[in-house]
């Protein structure tokens, strides 16, 4: 059994180590420290550690004004109120004055679960792809997540990180070549493609073993990036196999379905079939489940490959 992580917790743990190396690095949290686990910084840099309160609003403007004033800010609160309460101040005070703020949003999509349809975002990466400027991230594992936040830490400029609420495979190691910009082919393949990011990398993987075992030979891609998202490896996978499937935790409406669309159909045009959460609200329940119901699965991704004649 693979060792499991939440992408949040992997967050925590790295934001701590990390506030060592970077001493200009700044907190921020919108009364959801223990969710979103930016407790851990505070318990170890209380000094440079700032918890607004439920006014996300508020948390970004301030961390507009601490990123322009020399600092590093990650500003952590769910999802939901980061990318839909807070747009406006995100593309106004952080996208137009190009602020050196990470947006570093936990409990996204189906899997928040319990938490229900208030919750549960769908919309977030669509939103943030669409500020100019603006680097999307949505890492798979717990390994992958440190690593692109290091990266988001060290560059300047605007990045928003997606980060989930559950516990998901661990499947890179620490040596792995993760760069930001940069997918990563985790099988080969030459019948079609899975391009997939966030938590359906590893339903990816599961749907092309499975694949496998009736002789259709699967690629996988791990796109963490979504903006700027890497056209290289997708015009290479459309060409030699001619066939694509994206997976996400998000709306098929203008996400990584749409990003990869977007390319496939300027530069090589291929058969594509999409798989997501297909424009509908979720529901309060368990999050395996609800990534049943709402066709988040390894079998889904199977389906979608099948579909693809």
């Amino acid at each position: 059994m693979a060792e499991k992580m939440a992408t949040r917790q992997a967050y925590g743990k790295k934001l701590v180590e990390l506030g060592a190396k970077y001493e200009n690095l700044v907190v921020m949290d919108a009364d959801l420290s223990k969710s979103t686990m930016t407790a851990e910084f505070g318990g170890a840099y209380p000094e440079r550690f700032f918890n607004m309160g439920i006014a996300e609003q508020n948390l970004y403007g301030a961390a507009t004004g601490l990123a322009l004033s020399g600092k590093t800010v990650c500003a952590s609160t769910f999802a939901m109120f980061a990318a839909g309460r807070a747009f406006e101040i995100i593309r106004n005070s952080i996208g137009y004055t190009n602020a050196n703020v990470k947006i570093c949003a936990t409990h996204a999509g189906i899997t928040v679960g319990e938490d229900g349809a208030s919750h549960q975002t769908f919309e977030d990466l669509a939103l943030m792809r669409t500020i100019p400027g603006m680097t999307v991230i949505n890492p798979s594992d717990g390994v992958s997540a440190g690593k692109l936040l290091e990266q988001a830490i060290s560059m300047n400029g605007p990045c928003y990180i997606r980060l989930g609420r559950a516990a998901v495979p661990i499947f890179y190691n620490e040596a792995a070549d993760i760069t930001l910009g940069k997918g990563n082919c985790l099988r080969d393949g030459s019948d079609v493609t899975i391009v997939a990011t966030g938590i359906m990398v590893s339903e990816a993987m599961t749907a092309a073993e499975d694949l496998a075992k009736e002789g259709i030979d699967a690629r996988v891609i791990d796109i963490h990036t979504i903006k700027p998202i890497d056209k290289d490896i997708l015009i290479k996978a459309a060409k030699e196999t001619g066939k694509i499937v994206t997976a996400e935790e998000h709306s098929v409406i203008g996400g990584l379905g749409s990003a990869v669309a977007e390319v496939i159909a300027q530069q090589a045009p291929a058969k594509m079939a999409f798989v997501g959460q297909q424009d509908t609200f979720g529901e309060s329940g368990k999050p395996d489940e609800l990534k049943k119901k709402y066709g988040m699965t390894a079998e889904k991704i199977i389906a979608a490959v099948k579909s693809l004649k």
